[in-house]
C-alpha cells in the first residue's frame, strides 16, 4: 500500500498516488473533477456532506455550512457550532480528509492508510501539529507535512526522470521563485535545485490572504451597484444568504474575468433584481492593494534569499487557483522581470504530494530491508549504509515497487532542505528589558534545528522553574512579551534547596523537517528535565482529543 499525497486547501482540496509507470496522478472524485471544494455541511448532529453539494448549500443553509476552514488552522479557540455540537479547526478538516478517502476508494484505489499533507511554508509549529492532528482524526497515518511550496516544484519535474532539471548531473542547478496564491493563503518561498537536492532559502507568506479576499472585494462593489439599483430592497451583505450568494457570484464573476474581458453578474435578493457590468480592470483596480501585499512579500522573500547568496532567480511557478488572474503574472513581470509558468496550479501540490509520499516509502522500505539483512542498525539513517548493500536493496524495492531501479535510486537520493518559517523562543528576564524574548531560533534558518541554550536561575533556593515558549508574530523577531505568540507552557517543580541563584538551566530546541517543535529544559545541577512537545491548539485537553476523535468517526458522510 502507498502513500497518498493530500493538498488540503483553504478553498479546493486533491489528492493523488503514484500510478503504475511512477508518475502523479491525481484522483477524480465522486462529481468527477479532480479537486473538492473545502466546504462541510453539517446537515444535523451526526450527518454531514463534504464539497460541491456543501458549497451549494451555502446560500440556503448558511448557518450550518463551515468553509475557509484551515485559516483556523492553530487557533485554539475557534469552533465552528452546528446542531448543538463544536467542532475544532482539525476536526472539521479531518472530514475533508475522510471525504477524499471515500472517493479513493469509490474510484477503485487503495485504503488511503499513509499520507503525506501539504501545509503552507508559512504555517508556525500550530498550524503545522493541527494538520497532523486533522489527519490523525481521519485515520490516516500521517507520514509527514510537506510545505506546499516544495511540494509544487517536485511536481514541476525535479526528481522524475523526465525533469527539466536533470538532477543525475552535478552541475544541474536553478533556483526558483514558487509564488503561490491559494483560495486563503499566500507564500512566496525561493528554492535552489541542485545536484540532487532540494534547497529552500527563504520563505514569506500570508495565512489570511488568498483568492477568498479578492471574492469579498468584488462581492462588495456588487452589493454597492444592487442596492444602487435597487434603494428600497435590503443589502445583500445584510442577509447571511444573501451574502453567500454574493461571494458565489464574485467568485464566479472573477474566474470568467480570467478569460475574458468583461461579463454581467446577475443578482436577485429580497424581491430585487439587477444585472451588474464588471470589466476585468475593475476587478484589478479593486483589488490592487491586495496584489501588491503579495508583491511586498515576494520582494522580501527574494531579499531574504539574497542575504543568502541568491543573486538571481531562473524561473517563477505559478501555484494556487487564483495565480490565474491574469494580473497575476503581469504584475510579476513588470516588477521583476520574471515570466511566470502556470501549469496544472490547482493540482501540481497534491502531486508533489504523491512523490514526496513515494519516497518516504521507498526509504522505509529499503531501510527495513537493510537492517532485516542486519546490514544497518536500527535507527541509523541511509547514508550509513555500505554503497554495495544499500544498491541491492534498492534493487529489491524496485522489484517490490514494479519501478525501473534507476527511478528507485534517484528517489532515495533526492535531499529536501528546508527553513524555519518563523523564529522560536522563550520568555526571560533581561538585565535590561525586564522580561523579553530569547529567540533560539531564527526564521529563514535551515531545518533540521538543534540549539542550546543556558539561562540561570533567578534567586537563590528557586523551587520551580517557569518555561513559557514563544513564536515569532510578524516579520521582526521583536523582543517584547506582547508581540510574540505563547506555544508552549510549563513548569519544573519541586526543586531541593541549596542551589544559588543563576544556577544554570539548559534549554533545547529540536525541530525536523516537518517544522514541528520541541523543547527540552533541565536544570543542570539538581538533574532535574522538563520535556515539552507543544499540543495541538494548546487548548485541547486528552477529553477533548478523545471526544473529537469519536464525534469524527461517528459523523456519516451524505452523498450529493
Amino acid at each position: 500500500m502507498g502513500v497518498y499525497g493530500i493538498d488540503l486547501g483553504t478553498t479546493n482540496s486533491a489528492i493523488a498516488r503514484i500510478d503504475a509507470d511512477g508518475r502523479p496522478e491525481v484522483m477524480i472524485g465522486m462529481n468527477g473533477e479532480p479537486t473538492i471544494p473545502s466546504v462541510v455541511l453539517f446537515a444535523s448532529a451526526f450527518d454531514h456532506l463534504v464539497g460541491e453539494g456543501a458549497r451549494r448549500q451555502a446560500r440556503l443553509d448558511p448557518e450550518h455550512v463551515c468553509a475557509l476552514v484551515k485559516r483556523r488552522m492553530g487557533d485554539a479557540e475557534w469552533r465552528f457550532a452546528a446542531h448543538g455540537t463544536t467542532w475544532s479547526a482539525p476536526a472539521v478538516s479531518a472530514l475533508i480528509l475522510k471525504s477524499l478517502a471515500a472517493d479513493v476508494e469509490f474510484g477503485g484505489g487503495e485504503p488511503v492508510g499513509r499520507a503525506v499533507i501539504t501545509v503552507p511554508a508559512y504555517f508556525g509549529d500550530e498550524e503545522r501539529r493541527a494538520t497532523i492532528q486533522a489527519g490523525t482524526y481521519a485515520g490516516f497515518d500521517v507520514a509527514g507535512v510537506l510545505s506546499e511550496p516544495i511540494a509544487a516544484a517536485l511536481s514541476y519535474g525535479f526528481g522524475r526522470l523526465d525533469g527539466s532539471v536533470d538532477v543525475g548531473k552535478s552541475d544541474a542547478r536553478e533556483t526558483v521563485l514558487v509564488y503561490d496564491l491559494g483560495g486563503g493563503t499566500f507564500d512566496a518561498t525561493v528554492i535552489e535545485l541542485a545536484d540532487r537536492r532540494i534547497s529552500v532559502l527563504a520563505v514569506e507568506g500570508d495565512h489570511q490572504l488568498g483568492g477568498a479576499d479578492w471574492d469579498e472585494r468584488i462581492a462588495l462593489y456588487l452589493s454597492q451597484q444592487f442596492c444602487a439599483a435597487n434603494p428600497d430592497a435590503e443589502d445583500p451583505l445584510d442577509d447571511s444568504a444573501g451574502s453567500q450568494m454574493l461571494v458565489l457570484a464574485a467568485e464566479q464573476a472573477k474566474r470568467e474575468l480570467s478569460e475574458a474581458e468583461r461579463t454581467e453578474v446577475v443578482i436577485a435578493h429580497d424581491g430585487a433584481r439587477a444585472v451588474v457590468p464588471l470589466t476585468r480592470a475593475e476587478v484589478e483596480s479593486m483589488t490592487a492593494s491586495l496584489m501588491r501585499r503579495t508583491v511586498d512579500l515576494t520582494r522580501d522573500c527574494l531579499a531574504a534569499a539574497a542575504k543568502r547568496g541568491v543573486a538571481s532567480v531562473d524561473r517563477l511557478l505559478l501555484v494556487g487557483g487564483s495565480s490565474r488572474m491574469p494580473m497575476v503574472e503581469r504584475e510579476l513581470r513588470k516588477e521583476f522581470g520574471l515570466d511566470g509558468e502556470l501549469r496544472d496550479p490547482d493540482l501540481s501540490v497534491a502531486r508533489g504530494a504523491a512523490l514526496y509520499g513515494e519516497k518516504l516509502e521507498m526509504e522505509r522500505l529499503i531501510l527495513a530491508d537493510l537492517m532485516t539483512r542486519g546490514r544497518l542498525r536500527d535507527g541509523s539513517p541511509l547514508r550509513e549504509a555500505a554503497p554495495a548493500d544499500l544498491e541491492q536493496s534498492v534493487a529489491r524495492v524496485a522489484a517490490s515497487f514494479g519501478q525501473p531501479v534507476g527511478l528507485v535510486r534517484r528517489m532515495v537520493e533526492i535531499q529536501v532542505d528546508t527553513v524555519v518559517s518563523r523564529g522560536f523562543g522563550v520568555l526571560a528576564l533581561n538585565s535590561q528589558y525586564g522580561l523579553a524574548a530569547a529567540w533560539l531560533v531564527h526564521r529563514n534558518q535551515t531545518l533540521p534545528v538543534r540549539v542550546r541554550r543556558s539561562f540561570g536561575t533567578v534567586r537563590e533556593d528557586q523551587d520551580q522553574i517557569e518555561l513559557t515558549v514563544v513564536e515569532q508574530q510578524g516579520q521582526a523577531a521583536s523582543m517584547r512579551p506582547e508581540d510574540t505568540k505563547v506555544l508552549i507552557e510549563g513548569r519544573i517543580r519541586g526543586i531541593p534547596p541549596g542551589y544559588p541563584a543563576d544556577s544554570e538551566v539548559r534549554v533545547t530546541f529540536e525541530m525536523g523537517f516537518d517544522g514541528v517543535l520541541h523543547v527540552t529544559a533541565h536544570h543542570v545541577d539538581a538533574d532535574m528535565p522538563l520535556t515539552l512537545s507543544a499540543q495541538t491548539g494548546a487548548t485541547l485537553s486528552q477529553a477533548d482529543v478523545a471526544r473529537e476523535l469519536d464525534q469524527v468517526q461517528r459523523t456519516r458522510r451524505r452523498t450529493g
